[in-house]
């Protein structure tokens, strides 16, 4: 009988760094393969070399493009990785704009930390440069959704719709004629931009996220609230600025702002949109109508209501506008990118108003904002916060509870083993409570790097 080993490189007593490996008697797999975000100790994981041998691994599976499940890909071709990665094609056309910006901020940070001799490393070294990126992008093998395709004679694959950003999918793996369900990031039932996620009919093994696991989103009316902000913001002729991802938070925050604007709910305030890759992620939508509900003719008229960012130039032209206005800048978590120009610059002023939209992990700035901090460090600088700051959860781009369980609600049969991914310890435990009290399932929580051996 066969036997496969599966191995939890990443997202296992964590949120970050999604790298799962298969080693089966026909192909090596690895599905997903993202960086550690957040607490120091987690980001340190990223240098250390994986517990496996990168050029026995014959093919990387990518369910969607987000950082924490491709940023690790160019260093993994680094340590000798050459085979496919494969995903659908707006998935590879956003890891390509992630790894490539990402780089570009790996290579900027070393030069600023070497300069200003913040850092402790002398010299400071980017995680992956820009060359090692391209390079890892010329693997890149785009496949169509919903379409069988064989890896060998008894393993096959297919990649199946599931929300979250533009070319999310959860993955199906037929293996010896057991089905592994790896999910992803599940997206929520109602979203502006996307249709709801698809949903798996059967899994032997299942790979679970749990982000929000422990709960669910609150009833919030986003518009109403944001327009409270909005008007505050015009009162005390301040700066709202929303830190944002660059794939569908951005997108769906300035719908959102055009379609209030239409509707007359807020004044014509300026709305700055600072996201080189926010913007590169715009033309995703354009070339990929089939994968989300934006209409051409919407796109058009919501990119034109926005003041959309071309230069670093205009950043602090924007900074200096006097006028009361909106800014969404990179990144969602305030890990990096251009809102830390704003933030440095308008952190310490009381007529600025954060407004954090969605899940913000431990160890970034985002969640320190959230705890209220009152002081961040940026680019080795300790800044006050004088700031209001604001979060809506159910902005999030992630299913909650209930919506994680509805997910599952069309599976025919009982997994033989459900493992709980991409979630902190707390809300596993509670997930796994969760899934064991409704389903009265298997349930496992994984640890980094532990390996199970199941026998098929």
């Amino acid at each position: 009988m066969p036997t496969i080993k599966i191995q939890f490189l990443g997202a296992a007593g964590t949120v970050t760094g999604s790298k799962f490996y298969l080693e089966t008697p026909e192909k090596n797999i690895m599905v997903d393969c993202g960086m550690f975000q957040g607490i120091k100790e987690l980001r340190q994981r990223n240098w250390d070399p994986l517990p496996i041998v990168p050029q026995n691994l014959d093919a990387v599976f990518l369910t969607h493009g987000h950082l924490d499940h491709t940023g690790y890909l160019p260093r993994l071709f680094k340590a000798g990785f050459r085979g496919p990665v494969y995903g659908t094609a707006p998935t590879l056309d956003i890891a390509e704009i992630i790894l490539s910006d990402s780089a570009k901020i790996h290579e900027e940070e070393a030069q600023m930390a070497n300069a200003e001799g913040y850092s402790k490393h002398d010299p400071a070294l980017p995680f992956y440069s820009l060359s090692e990126a391209e390079f890892a992008i010329k693997f890149f093998n785009p496949k169509e959704r919903d379409t069988w395709y064989s890896l060998s004679e008894n393993i096959k694959y297919r990649f199946r719709y599931n929300g979250h950003i533009i070319g999310a999918t959860f993955i199906e793996m037929d293996i010896y004629g057991k089905r592994f369900v790896f999910s992803g990031d599940v997206g929520k039932q109602h979203d502006a931009l996307l249709a709801p996620p698809e949903q798996p009919e059967w899994a032997d093994y299942l790979f679970m996220e749990s982000t929000y696991g422990d709960k669910d989103h609150p009833e919030e009316d986003v518009e109403t609230l944001l327009a409270d902000l909005v008007n505050r913001t015009i009162h005390q002729k301040g700066n709202l600025i929303i830190p944002s991802f660059a794939v569908e938070r951005l997108q769906s925050l300035m719908y959102l702002l055009w379609h209030m604007y239409r509707k007359n709910k807020i004044p014509n305030i300026p709305i700055y949109v600072d996201s080189p890759m926010g913007n590169d992620v715009l033309s995703v939508f354009e070339r990929h109508p089939q994968w989300h509900q934006l209409a051409h003719n919407e796109y058009r008229a919501m990119c034109g209501h926005m003041n959309i960012i071309q230069s670093y130039r205009e950043t602090w032209e924007t900074i200096d506008d006097p006028r009361p206005k909106i800014i969404i800048a990179g990144s969602g978590m305030v890990t990096g990118g251009r809102v830390l120009t704003y933030l440095q610059q308008l952190v310490d002023r009381p007529t600025t108003t954060i407004l954090l939209v969605g899940y913000m992990a431990e160890g970034t700035r985002g969640r320190k904002l959230l705890e209220g901090t009152e002081e961040l460090k940026i680019y080795g600088k300790h800044h006050s916060v004088k700031a209001s700051v604001v979060h809506f959860e159910s902005l999030s781009a992630h299913a909650d509870q209930q919506e994680l369980m509805n997910w599952l609600g069309k599976l025919r049969n009982i997994p033989e083993n459900t493992f709980l991914i991409h979630g902190e310890p707390d809300v596993l435990q509670k997930f796994q409570n969760k899934l064991m009290d409704v389903f009265g399932w298997h349930i496992t929580i994984p640890q980094l790097n532990q390996i199970f051996t199941l026998v098929l």
